[in-house]
């Protein structure tokens, strides 16, 4: 399966989680080969992938589309938001990625996810656990943007 139609399973997964559970309306941008490792957020959750095809995916928030996806999961009941943030964007990328790979599998690739790691600060990196090409889908919402990325080989 080519990147391209990987990456058109990521956007419908995206845009379909990010409404459902959190109100939040996610306008995909054009996805492109990422060249370096340095997330292009404050906060991203990192999700190992096995099966024919391994590697990573990860999803990235700044902080202010973190907050959002806050509010929206929480309908403003937020109690410490630095560990909710980090709950929220390990949990909607858990989400991405297995609504994404169940979409995947209809296609006959079939990848297991791992449980989602969280890393957060400015300019933190992604080591994407393959050498594969890097995938991102960068996306823009009312508060801020995110991106999606993958890593298959």
């Amino acid at each position: 399966m080519r990147n391209v139609v990987i990456a058109k399973h990521f956007i419908k997964a995206t845009t379909a989680i990010l409404s459902t559970m959190a109100g939040i309306t996610a306008v995909p941008g054009d996805p492109y080969v990422k060249k370096n490792q340095v997330a292009c957020g404050d906060i991203s959750a990192i999700i190992g992938v096995t099966g024919p095809k391994k590697g990573t995916i990860s999803v990235s928030f700044t902080t202010e589309s973190a907050t959002e996806l806050v509010l929206g999961l929480l309908g403003g009941a937020v109690e410490d938001i630095d560990q909710d943030m980090q709950d929220a964007v390990g949990e909607v990328a858990n989400m991405i990625s297995g609504q994404a790979r169940a979409s995947i599998a209809e296609g006959g690739l079939i990848l297991q996810g791992a449980t989602p790691s969280v890393v957060v600060g400015k300019n933190h990196m992604i080591h994407h656990l393959t050498q594969g090409v890097i995938m991102a889908i960068p996306f823009s919402t009312q508060a801020g943007k995110f991106t999606v990325e993958f890593c298959l080989e």
